[in-house]
């Protein structure tokens, strides 16, 4: 009989573990993450993103080839010469001399009317009309109709122009009387009747053509260089000097209008791009001398684009140069950043006025300030188009012209820059003439009379409902949609700003709306209520307390407040809007666009059809997309007085900081083409101070430093950008291969 073993002993050889430490599995014990403590560096260093790394690795090599070549020449100089500083390195650490060579960097300023390109290097910029001509069956005065646009069969003016235009033309015309009379200046009561009948009379004299010393070179159509081929073009003044009559025709493309690349007049996207190629491509052959295209690959290519820009066109200039043209190196600057670089301005508030928009920025240590970006659709264009209509009104004795002709569009820019003007000290009943030089035609010489025109149509910056904008949206998003989110298909994302959607909502107050009141479709009685605010999204600063409302709220915490309950409609403050009345400011507030696209809640927008409780009797407020806003959007022409919208730039900038008001009203700074009529800096000078009278010693409008001109001053910035030592925006041709048009995001100087 076995004895009994104890319950130690048996516990000890066949219960206990005693003899090895193996784990009860093989596979590793995770601990559960502890989320006070949790942390990751992922995407959070240089080296983990290709364009930074890349970048630090053409550092390094250039460094190691720039310290081999230094130890070559000291021994084959046996040490006895010390090579410059210059030579084996740049500023703060930066590339070689050699490698930042300003005469191997072309710079770029493609705008509506002229293009303005040449070397960093150079003193001033090679400018050429931003059209081309190709061959086509009909040319545009045949196309289209003629401008400015009237009712030719009409006999009165005012049935030929407009009973709604004629009357803001006569009540312009009576208020800048009753202005110069309270200035003290003489105004006759029968000015307007001896300019109209002495045009109505006038005859034009014919000079034949061996009298005119200043006839005008047509091109010559049988000279194309292709043999007559139908790829042949022509382009810039050449092109705006094609014969309208010629054989065969030759219609004028303009790929850029109104600062959009321009989907109105081509039938398709492929025509558009191409074209707008073949312009660049010509204008590098032929005016930059680069015949060679196998040369262009040492070149450097920096382009200026729009403050507010549709990223769309950015990718594809970005595609152009690295693709097409094979540049080695593409950077790109904003046109405010680079007017501030070429007057050597640290702080400033840019107008810049060009031939079919009106952009607005305030820049601050060389960077735009994202909600006070503003892009007007107007600019020296309408005036021309405005200032032939009210001369036509008067009984303008060349009574045909018609702008879509080649040289009627060039005798119109000719007697805009000769007369127009902004002093009222001009405005008096004055004889001019005039030369119409048309092809294949004896030159006729014209004697015309004109009054207070002079300065009305330019007078339309502060009145622009002056301007025919009738036409200026037609088939915007056409061809080309807008940029959406890379990792949200429905989120729109071109960059916008609180200063633009402000001039939105002055005009419509709906397009800042993100709930739509269910009332509006169950058909029940009432106004549209406010709108509710959307969750995570910060209401923007109510800047009203700080000009005309003295008594408004200050401004609250930046602290996004929690949503609201269902169904209830909470009051928001209203965008700032510069001298808005409070019809128009009962509207929801603009979202700020601070990350550089379309602001969006958390997730999606519920569409408009969807209620919260599937209830169609149900007042609750329904929600819009964001692409249905940004579809609204689109569709409001964003017009507005030039004084207001510099208000409300500067506002936003400012965020309520008086202080900076007070500094950006001082360092106000015009350029562009349209600000070369004279006396335009004094005149909105005037109107600003007129607008804040608490702060006129403060307001201070500049032209252009150093008597710079105003048309190149962009350009001279952006020629002073490229040649910066340490500049780290620059996108190589490997960069785009591999990341396509995301290398963008992580080389601009601002939020892409």
């Amino acid at each position: 009989m076995v004895g009994k073993v104890s319950e130690r002993v048996l516990a000890r050889e066949g219960l206990e573990r005693t003899d090895n430490g193996m784990k009860q599995t093989s596979w590793p014990d995770v601990p559960p993450i502890n989320q006070k403590n949790y942390y990751t560096d992922y995407m959070k260093r240089d080296d983990q993103i290709l364009s930074l790394r890349l970048q630090a690795e053409a550092n390094r090599d250039r460094l190691v080839q720039n310290a081999k070549d230094r130890d070559r020449a000291l021994n084959n100089t046996n040490g006895d010469v010390t090579l410059p500083v210059d030579d084996l390195q740049g500023e703060d650490g930066g590339p070689s001399s050699s490698y930042m060579d300003p005469s191997k960097i072309i710079v770029i300023h493609p705008g509506s009317q002229n293009l303005r390109l040449g070397f960093a290097s150079d003193a001033l910029p090679k400018t050429i009309p931003m059209v081309l001509a190709t061959k086509y069956p009909q040319t545009e005065s045949e196309m289209y109709e003629a401008l400015p646009r009237r009712k030719f069969e009409e006999r009165g003016m005012d049935q030929q122009h407009g009973e709604e235009w004629s009357k803001k033309y006569q009540k312009a015309c009576n208020d800048l009387k009753v202005d110069m009379r309270q200035n003290k200046r003489k105004v006759l009561p029968n000015s307007k009747d001896l300019v109209v009948n002495f045009n109505r009379r006038t005859e034009p004299e014919i000079i034949s053509q061996h009298n005119d010393p200043l006839q005008v070179e047509w091109t010559d159509v049988s000279t194309l260089e292709d043999g007559g081929s139908e790829s042949a073009v022509f382009i810039g003044h050449q092109a705006q000097r094609v014969p309208d009559d010629s054989n065969p025709k030759f219609k004028l493309w303009r790929p850029i209008q109104n600062g959009w690349l321009n989907e109105n007049e081509y039938p398709t996207q492929a025509h558009l791009f191409n074209d707008l190629e073949t312009l660049l491509d010509r204008a590098f052959r032929w005016e930059l001398g680069l015949k060679k295209s196998t040369e262009w690959k040492q070149y450097s290519c920096v382009i200026i684009i729009p403050d507010l820009y549709d990223k769309k066109y950015v990718e594809q200039l970005l595609h152009l140069c690295i693709e097409w043209f094979e540049f080695s190196r593409v950077a790109f600057i904003q046109e405010s950043m680079a007017a501030t670089f070429g007057a050597g301005y640290t702080q400033a508030c840019v107008v810049d006025c060009g031939a079919q928009k009106t952009s607005i920025a305030c820049v601050e240590d060389g960077l735009c300030i994202e909600d006070s970006r503003i892009n007007l659709k107007f600019g020296g264009w309408d005036v021309t188009e405005t200032f032939i209509k009210m001369m036509l009104y008067d009984n303008f004795p060349y009574q045909e012209i018609n702008l879509r002709r080649r040289y009627d569009f060039l005798l119109a820019e000719e007697l805009k820059i000769k007369y127009c003007t902004l002093s009222q000290a001009n405005i008096s009943v004055q004889n001019y003439d005039f030369h119409l030089r048309a092809p294949n035609q004896p030159t006729r010489k014209y004697m015309f009379k004109c009054y207070d025109e002079v300065i009305l149509a330019p007078m339309g910056f502060y009145d622009p409902s002056i301007f025919d904008n009738s036409h200026k949206l037609d088939k915007r998003r056409h061809l080309i949609d807008r940029s959406y989110n890379a990792y949200d298909v429905d989120m729109p994302d071109d960059p916008t700003s609180a200063a633009q959607l402000a001039i939105l909502a002055h005009i419509q107050p709906s397009v800042t709306q993100t709930t739509i009141p269910a009332s509006s479709f169950t058909g029940a009685p009432g106004e549209m209520g406010m709108a509710t605010p959307s969750k995570e999204r910060s209401n923007p600063f109510n800047f009203l307390g700080h000009t005309n409302n003295a008594s408004a709220t200050p401004g609250t915490s930046k602290a996004p407040s929690p949503a609201p309950d269902a169904g209830v409609s909470t009051p928001v403050p209203a965008p700032y809007i510069f001298g808005a009345s409070s019809r128009d400011l009962n509207a929801s507030p603009a979202p700020s666009a601070r990350n550089g696209g379309t602001p969006a809640p958390n997730g999606s927008f519920l569409l408009p059809t969807t209620s919260f409780d599937n209830n169609p009797t149900s007042n609750q407020p329904l929600q819009r997309t964001a692409k249905d806003l940004a579809t609204e959007r689109d569709s409001v022409l964003p017009v507005a007085p030039l004084d207001i919208a510099i208000m409300t730039s500067i506002q936003n900038a400012a965020k309520g900081d008086e202080k900076k008001v007070r500094e950006l009203l001082g360092s106000i700074m015009v350029v562009g083409g349209g600000a070369k009529i004279p006396h335009f800096a004094p005149f909105l000078e005037e109107r600003l101070r007129a607008r804040r009278p608490d702060l006129q010693d403060k307001i201070l409008v500049s032209r252009s430093a150093r008597e710079m001109d105003e048309q190149v001053v962009v350009w001279k910035g952006a020629s002073v950008f490229a040649k910066l030592a340490t500049n780290d925006s620059w996108v190589t041709g490997g960069e785009y291969k591999v990341l396509g048009s995301r290398c963008v995001y992580h080389k601009v100087l601002w939020q892409y």
